[in-house]
């Protein structure tokens, strides 16, 4: 749940302990046409990037865990569809390891073949993928996507506040977040220096503090009055701390708080809300490696991902996926599953580009001193 790039990431440690499989295939196909596809006409059309992708066996991911946004079931089908094999390498680490893992792997089989990234990250890193423009290009909202498909929006979830009602009560505002009973008990989902789900609890509660977009001060500002009052947990969350109790209250994506409550369902009455007022959304970006040791795999994975079929399975997780309007329009969406979501609230700020540069280089500045 949680600990997926606990956030944008933690800055990249040296080189990650990778648990891929080689391949002995890839450094051919890391020559072929293929890595230089920028869609799957460039080879021939699908049907020929399929044949591609098969014959590379093999697709190398990182830090998608099981239980973050479907990501177990989408990888399944992956597998079964295609008949390829996923290597999952390190779930829980952060985008900004994702990054770090391409550069220590570099020329290697093991190297990640695609990236699944917080923006702020994937801003800063686009010398690192490939242009790719899926089939269902147009379906995409200019915007949520380069010109050129070296990154893509895929989907997006609320912040929110998972809880164990049975050891805090229900908060209802920020406010109360600050009060005595939930003293040592308010968690972030990692740095958010360094990951783009802790960043946006940042940006949510700035805010509703009286901030904006283009100003997050007042959102450290109320995280130092939390750590002052000892109601911030310095303690990345996992779902082994929510299960034992140690992180009871945490921020994070709708989606990765939802899939708590129903990991803990008979053990914990872990519950989450969206707290009233405006809410902040940030869509995680889809990539391809430059340097795939898989690059037909890779492009398919692309096709895979932002099809009807995995685009719901999104949406069965309680995450908005980047083509539902078109979706709707169409008449290709789930909808039992977004009659479970629910529709994206009105009053929703999606930070841009710039604006989450510029948030994030003002967390560099300040957060560390405000939670000391």
């Amino acid at each position: 749940m949680i600990t997926k790039r606990v956030f944008a990431g933690v800055a990249a440690t040296a080189a990650l302990a990778l648990t891929l499989s080689a391949c002995s295939s890839s450094a051919e196909a890391g020559d072929s046409d293929a890595a230089t596809a920028t869609s799957a006409e460039d080879l021939g059309g699908f049907d020929a990037l399929v044949e591609a992708a098969k014959a590379e066996g093999e697709l190398n991911v990182i830090a998608l865990p099981e239980n973050w946004a479907n990501y177990g079931e989408i990888i399944a089908l992956f597998e079964e569809k295609y008949g390829i094999t996923v290597n999952s390498a390190d779930p829980d680490v952060s985008s900004a390891e994702e990054i770090q893992a391409a550069k220590n792997l570099k020329g290697q089989d093991t190297a990640p073949d695609v990236f699944d990234l917080g923006s702020a990250v994937t801003l800063d890193s686009t010398d690192h993928f490939a242009p790719y423009q899926v089939q269902a290009w147009d379906d995409i909202p200019e915007g949520y996507k380069e010109k050129s498909g070296l990154w893509v929006y895929d989907y997006t979830g609320l912040m929110s506040v998972g809880f164990d009602a049975d050891a805090v009560p229900a908060p209802t505002s920020l406010d109360d977040l600050l009060g005595e009973e939930y003293k040592g008990k308010v968690a972030l989902n990692g740095d958010p220096t360094q990951a783009g789900s802790a960043a946006a609890a940042v940006n949510l509660v700035a805010l509703q503090t009286g901030g904006s977009a283009d100003d997050i001060q007042p959102g450290i500002d109320w995280f130092a009055k939390l750590a002052d009052a000892g109601n911030f947990l310095p303690l990345d969350p996992t779902p082994a701390t929510i299960a034992s109790g140690e992180t009871p209250v945490v921020f994070d994506w709708s989606y990765n708080n939802l899939a708590e409550a129903k990991a803990n369902e008979g053990q914990r009455d872990w519950q989450v809300t969206v707290l009233p007022g405006v809410a902040v959304g940030s869509y995680y970006n889809q990539a391809i490696n430059v340097d795939a040791p898989h690059p037909a795999a890779a492009r398919l994975w692309q096709e895979h991902i932002f099809s009807d079929e995995v685009q719901n399975l999104y949406l069965k997780a309680g995450a908005y996926p980047v083509r539902l309007d078109a979706m709707v329009e169409a008449g290709t969406v789930d909808q039992e599953a977004l009659d479970a979501v629910g529709e994206m609230p009105a009053d929703l700020v999606q930070f841009t580009a710039e604006q989450t540069e510029a948030a994030s280089a003002l967390l560099a500045k300040n957060w560390a001193a405000a939670i000391q």
